[in-house]
């Protein structure tokens, strides 16, 4: 099997490659943009690196994959996109994230080749349901609006497409190979830097009706984000634009504790309850930002209707496993 995969040394592209390579893939073509050198610390790992065929630029590949450059080709996983939702240049995120993609679209169906794409969570909005209709999509932002339109686009065409176009919508996704994403990388990731530096973490206070840090989220860790995509890689039949979380809102509350404790237990010290963590101070809360106000997502909760519809049964770790996996993870990284 021949595939490419977009935004390779990202935070889920370069999850995305070692897991091809644990299913027995390694006939891949990586492209990205390595104007920010460090990210090739993705594309590493252990016990080895990451096994690819081919590397070529952001800037290179997708007109030579217009042409048909790369001869026969199974499928495109297309992670590559500008993830910052704080980017305001709506003309700059509809170039990288909707025209991009479109266009992508347009070179596979016509050379026959199968498309995975990276969807968002954030084409809903502020409101509080979440199945994959239009009545429920109202982008807080530029970016959620950019992976909209793309959504848009392909219902438009999915249902008569020949071939397989799967668009995933992923939540809040968190866990190992996001460093390079600065503010953008998840909380958790945040919070074991903060604990490490400051010997405490902290969460936003009461907001729009929710208590300290109960503003809830689905977390959905990145190996079952990769195992989704695998799970379409290896069924064809399978198309749509789906829901990918944990199926379950966990407060913030959540991961902190599930931060604090981890960091605790590679100390070799006991776990605390929350109410413990925040009377030592371990955990704290600050004001709701008002630069914020009105533009946060409160709440988000997959549903997976649509996706255990197509026959997809991965299992998605909760907040309490996955975040214990990745502080054991974090812990144990060379310090940048």
């Amino acid at each position: 099997m021949k595939v490419i995969v977009t935004g390779a040394a990202g935070m889920i592209g370069s999850n995305l490659l070692h897991g091809l390579n644990a299913a027995g893939i390694d006939d891949i073509i990586a492209v990205d943009d390595l104007t920010d050198g460090p990210k090739y610390r993705n594309l590493l790992g252990s016990p080895q690196a990451a096994r690819f065929a081919d590397y070529y630029d952001r800037a290179d590949f997708y007109d030579r994959f217009a042409r048909g450059d790369f001869g026969r080709v199974d499928a495109v996983l297309h992670q590559g996109a500008c993830s910052d939702t704080m980017e305001h240049d709506g003309q700059y995120m509809l170039a990288q994230n909707y025209r991009c993609t479109k266009d992508l679209l347009d070179a596979c169906q016509r050379q026959g080749v199968r498309l995975i794409y990276a969807s968002s969570a954030a084409t809903y909005g502020g409101g509080d349901r979440f199945t994959e209709h239009p009545d429920n999509e109202a982008p807080l932002n530029v970016y959620g609006y950019s992976k909209l339109l793309t959504d848009q686009v392909v219902r438009r065409m999915i249902d008569a497409a020949p071939h397989q176009v799967v668009g995933l919508r992923y939540f809040n996704v968190y866990g190992p190979r996001e460093q390079h994403k600065g503010r953008m990388a998840s909380v958790a990731f945040h919070h074991v830097n903060q604990f490490r530096a400051d010997g405490k973490v902290k969460l936003f206070g009461a907001y729009n009706g929710y208590g300290p840090g109960e503003q809830s989220r689905d977390f959905v860790y990145v190996d079952d984000v990769v195992a989704v995509n695998l799970w379409f890689l290896m069924n064809p039949q399978a198309r749509g634009i789906v829901n990918v979380g944990s199926g379950r809102a966990q407060p913030f509350n959540d991961v902190a504790v599930g931060v604090v404790n981890g960091c605790r237990a590679a100390a070799g010290e006991a776990p605390l309850s929350l109410a413990e963590l925040v009377a030592r101070g371990l955990i704290e809360y600050v004001d709701f930002p008002q630069a914020l106000v009105g533009r946060y997502q409160c709440f988000t909760q997959a549903d997976l209707t649509a996706l255990r519809a197509t026959g997809c049964d991965v299992a998605f770790a909760d907040v309490a496993s996955g975040v214990a996996r990745y502080v054991d993870w974090l812990l144990k990284q060379p310090v940048a």
